[in-house]
């Protein structure tokens, strides 16, 4: 039986009641034992025959006694283990009786989740140690709320409010370089603004992606061909991966399709991608495969590389986060965006250190039944 509130509590009924039963069955035996009573001391011993009688009557009495008393004794462990099974029915009952309020607790914070925090448990009943568990439960429920809504609002309104300081600051480069014969150094360093301005930009959009993958799943779900989205990520980063010399395999069956928004899962597979093509190695390769079943859909990026920590790899989902430091070319967003849509989506990220060296990226995605 494993070791849970549920075994405890029946451990502890069925030892109280096998004890109680114990007790009274020891307590039966004795008195029974000391009302047995004693044989007569016989008649004087006057008449040889007489005396030889009342022996005889006092050893059939005995041996009487005697077998009332192996009767009652294997009635007694009869009754001990009768009890014992008892005892054993009656704890788990009342101990299921006793932790069913906990149970319905449990069960209703399970469905509660960072998209539902506006839901409560409402428990009703008298002010007891449960009912203020679930008050305090649900005080922590709305506190979660109150932090959630105000990060997520945070995130929209901050990606929101620095696009207009952008936009001026690429409008004034436009004035500048649009004069009649600028200056070299202007072209040069407006060249170089706007090339930092891209990075903030692409940055602002990753946060803008955090805040709106994070309210879960939209409404626009529908059925999305991840093998399509990714020949669609490879045909766009085609030149980096020319550049780069990378060897490109792509074996997805057409049946891998997940369900989901399209617009967030093809921003989910082209950052794997990216990923994949930017931070590889010059004469690299790449290797995106795919499967489905009728559960799940799954995408699998894998790159060649140096040998990798596993324990470094692991932490590229969280935000600005980077293997070796590297931040040349890269928000340190990527991967924690397809956490993020992955998670939204009922899904998740897997990230491994392959052993001959390179990183395998693994999104599992719930799978959407398309007619054959």
């Amino acid at each position: 039986m494993s070791r849970t509130a549920g075994a405890r509590f029946t451990i502890l009924y069925a030892a109280v009641f096998l004890a109680s039963g114990v007790g009274l069955l020891v307590l039966t035996f004795l008195l029974s034992g000391g009302m047995s009573g004693t044989a007569p001391a016989g008649n004087p011993p006057a008449q040889d025959a007489a005396r030889q009688q009342v022996q005889q009557l006092q050893q059939q009495l005995a041996e009487v006694h005697a077998q009332q008393a192996r009767q009652l004794l294997a009635g007694s462990v009869l009754a001990l283990v009768v009890m014992a099974v008892v005892s054993l029915v009656a704890g788990r009952v009342l101990a299921r009786r006793v932790l069913r309020p906990l149970r319905t607790i449990t069960s209703a914070t399970r469905r509660i989740s960072a998209d539902s925090l506006d839901r409560r448990l409402a428990v009703t009943g008298p002010a007891d140690e449960v009912k203020g568990l679930a008050d305090t439960i649900d005080e922590l429920l709305e506190r979660l709320e109150v932090s959630f809504t105000a990060q997520r609002r945070f995130a929209a309104n901050a990606s929101h409010e620095l696009r207009t300081p952008l936009a001026t600051m690429r409008a004034s480069l436009d004035v500048a370089v649009a004069k009649p014969d600028p200056p070299a150094s202007t072209v040069a360093l407006a060249d170089r603004l706007r090339v930092q301005l891209d990075r903030v930009d692409h940055l602002l959009d990753g946060f803008l992606l955090l805040a709106r993958a994070r309210h879960g799943v939209p409404a626009d779900a529908a059925p999305v061909d991840l093998g399509e989205l990714a020949d669609d990520a490879l045909h766009e980063l085609s030149a980096a991966a020319g550049a780069k010399g990378l060897t490109v395999t792509v074996d997805v069956p057409p049946g891998t399709v997940a369900l989901g928004s399209p617009v967030l899962l093809a921003r989910l597979v082209g950052n794997v991608v990216d990923n994949a093509v930017k931070h590889n190695e010059t004469g690299g390769w790449v290797r995106i495969t795919g499967s489905a079943d009728e559960e799940t859909a799954v995408l699998v990026v894998e790159t060649g590389g140096p040998v990798h920590d596993q324990r470094e790899v692991d932490r590229l989902a969280q935000p600005f986060e980077r293997l070796g430091g590297e931040r040349v070319g890269s928000s340190g967003l990527g991967l924690s965006i397809v956490a993020t849509v992955a998670a939204a989506h009922g899904g998740r990220l897997d990230l491994r250190a392959l052993p001959g060296g390179g990183l395998g990226v693994s999104v599992t995605l719930p799978a959407a039944k398309v007619p054959a």
